[in-house]
């Protein structure tokens, strides 16, 4: 299992491709990038960095930010430690304390096994690809930059930003808390035994939900299940729910970057729509561009539509759609994992977020309908997606880019768009096909009108990519 290098962080899994050794050296490559960043912002600056650190509740969290944190401070760094919190509140955190930059300690939806190194600069956002490849290049000549025993820094802790993160919320001017806690919410929230388990049920309890019950809500890091928020790993939750009658259920990663909700009957409200719901919500609001990315819904452009405002798609990754977002000035955006970028708020894929403007969204037309959830769903669009994978076990990274130029050329009659792996664009759906940021692995997401197209596409174009590799074997 190779280490994943990316915009989305530096993951594998621990004690195999996840070293203390790499771990220590991407931390100085990251100490080393930020110093040099700060001086060149702050040109004679005397001041040591700041650097704020998270981590979520994974086994190997707090060895890891000991270590991580230890070194930083070796280089220089002082170094201000929130605890087992979400990726965005680090994110929030690290603008709040005007750090010069940030990491986080996870691994997000992968499996307990599984950690990583997200990286953050000044302003709390992810670091550019351009960024990554400059500290890449620090890692690879070990061109660190030390402390002399007199300019080591410290190691401070401040267990404040999950009240802030919330307070930043509840200010938010679409809110009304009256409403919701009028409607006398009865709410499940599954928190995976993440850095959700606390922050969400006490964000739900001050946005006004009446009652709430919790399910693996407990920190204990040990995921009960694939902590990935999608349908196959969430039937438990959906039974339960189902049972509690409950009039929706609230599921996170164990970073709370995605959101997940089900419906009163027990069926998912779609990840995809997460997104969905929020844009028309907020954009009643404050109107603006929308951005998603490639593997996202078609729906948000029918949403935009609806709206009179534009929709722009960026390349899969959280820094990649909020380049898109900044470049074209976007009211919200996200990505179909159901993640949600609120600019008003900060520049980060926040659960936390999506979950108040859900909420909000839902009161506001529960409260005009009497409906439930099953019945808001069936206001929007109405997409079939198909999300797969291939294993890379069985294709070469260095090949996929003959194979993505074998399987287009088969398609002369679709748009293609080669931005991000590739993506072809049917009169009646489209396929994208890519390479993970996070696993290696290839995604192969398709939309359609059914279900069942949207399954008959996904298995037509992994047969294609399987016949397209064997006829362009990897080069030794």
């Amino acid at each position: 299992m190779s280490l994943m290098i990316s915009v989305s962080g530096i993951r594998g899994v621990v004690g195999k491709s996840l070293t203390p050794e790499n771990l220590t050296a991407f931390t100085m490559a990251f100490a080393t990038w930020i110093r040099r960043r700060k001086q060149a912002l702050n040109p004679g600056s005397l001041a040591k960095p700041i650097i704020v650190i998270g981590r979520d509740s994974r086994p190997t969290g707090a060895v890891i930010t000991g270590l991580v944190s230890n070194a930083l401070s070796l280089c220089g760094c002082d170094v201000i430690d929130v605890g087992m919190t979400t990726t965005p509140t680090v994110e929030i955190a690290t603008a709040g304390e005007g750090a010069d930059g940030g990491l986080i300690v996870t691994a997000s939806h992968n499996p307990v096994e599984w950690n990583a190194l997200k990286m953050l600069d000044e302003k709390g956002e992810f670091l550019t690809a351009s960024d990554v490849g400059e500290l890449l290049e620090i890692a690879e000549k070990k061109a660190f930059d030390f402390a002399r025993w007199d300019g080591i820094g410290t190691v401070t802790a401040n267990g404040s930003w999950d009240a802030a993160h919330i307070d930043k919320i509840l200010k938010l001017s679409c809110l009304d808390l009256d409403l919701v806690k009028s409607m006398n919410f009865r709410v499940l929230i599954d928190a995976v035994e993440g850095a959700g388990s606390y922050i969400v049920p006490e964000l739900c309890r001050k946005l006004g939900i009446t009652e709430i019950k919790t399910l693996a809500c407990e920190g204990t890091g040990i995921f009960p299940r694939n902590p990935e928020p999608i349908e196959q790993n969430l039937r438990q939750t959906m039974a339960i729910l189902a049972s509690e009658s409950c009039e929706f259920g609230i599921i996170v990663d164990p970073d709370v970057d995605r959101l997940a909700l089900v419906c009163e009957d027990g069926t998912l409200f779609g990840e995809e729509y997460t997104l969905i719901a929020c844009a028309d919500f907020y954009l009643k609001h404050h109107k603006g561009p929308v951005v998603n990315n490639l593997s996202s819904s078609h729906a948000l452009f029918d949403i935009a539509r609806k709206h009179e405002v534009e929709c722009f798609s960026a390349k899969v990754g959280e820094a990649n759609v909020i380049e898109v977002m900044k470049e074209k000035e976007a009211v919200i955006g996200g990505e179909g994992n159901g993640g949600i970028i609120l600019p008003e708020l900060h520049y980060g894929r926040d659960a936390l977020a999506g979950i108040a403007l859900f909420i909000q969204a839902f009161a506001g037309w529960k409260s005009a309908t009497g409906g439930t959830l099953s019945e808001f769903r069936k206001t929007f669009p109405d997409y079939f997606m198909s999300k797969k994978k291939v294993e890379l076990t069985t294709l070469s990274k260095e090949s996929l880019d003959r194979i993505f130029d074998t399987v287009a050329a088969n398609h002369p009659d679709a748009e293609c768009n080669r931005l991000d792996g590739l993506k072809l664009d049917f009169e009646n759906g489209w396929v994208h096909l890519r390479p993970s940021n996070t696993e290696p692995i290839v995604r192969i997401y398709t939309e359609a009108s059914t279900q069942a197209e949207a399954d008959a596409l996904a298995a037509r174009f992994i047969e294609e990519i399987e016949t397209a590799a064997s006829a362009n074997p990897a080069k030794n």
